[in-house]
C-alpha cells in the first residue's frame, strides 16, 4: 500500500531536519574539540562536547523509528488508525526534532561566539 501523500510529506520533513540537525551537532562537535584541544579541562566546552554526541545519537535513534514507521507503513492493507496514528507519531517526532535542532543551533552559536 502506498503511503498517504500527507505522511509521506511529513517522513520527508523529517529526514531534511534530521539531516540538518546531524549538520549542525556535527560542526558543533569539531568546534568543541578544536577548543579542546587548547583548553582541555574547560568544563563548559567537556558539557558541549557530550551535548553534540547526545545530539548525534538522538538523531540516529529517530532515524531508525522514521525508518521502522516507514516500513510499517509500507506494509499491504493497513488499518486506517495505524496509519493515523503513524502520522500523529511523525507529528510528535518533527517537534522533537525541531527541538533537538534549535538547541544545537543555539549551542554551536555559542561556541562560534567565543
Amino acid at each position: 500500500m502506498p503511503i498517504p501523500s500527507e505522511i509521506q510529506a511529513l517522513i520527508d520533513r523529517l529526514n531534511q531536519e534530521l539531516n540538518e540537525t546531524e549538520q549542525e551537532a556535527t560542526e558543533g562537535l569539531t568546534l568543541t574539540r578544536q577548543n579542546l584541544s587548547r583548553f582541555p579541562d574547560n568544563a563548559i566546552l567537556i558539557q558541549f562536547f557530550a551535548s553534540f554526541s547526545n545530539l548525534l545519537m538522538f538523531v540516529e535513534i529517530y532515524r531508525r523509528r522514521v525508518q521502522a514507521t516507514v516500513e510499517e507503513l509500507e506494509e499491504t492493507d493497513v488499518p486506517f488508525d495505524i496509519i493515523q496514528e503513524a502520522g500523529e507519531d511523525l507529528a510528535t517526532i518533527l517537534g522533537q526534532v525541531l527541538e533537538a535542532k534549535i538547541n544545537a543551533n543555539r549551542l554551536k552559536s555559542r561556541l562560534e561566539n567565543r
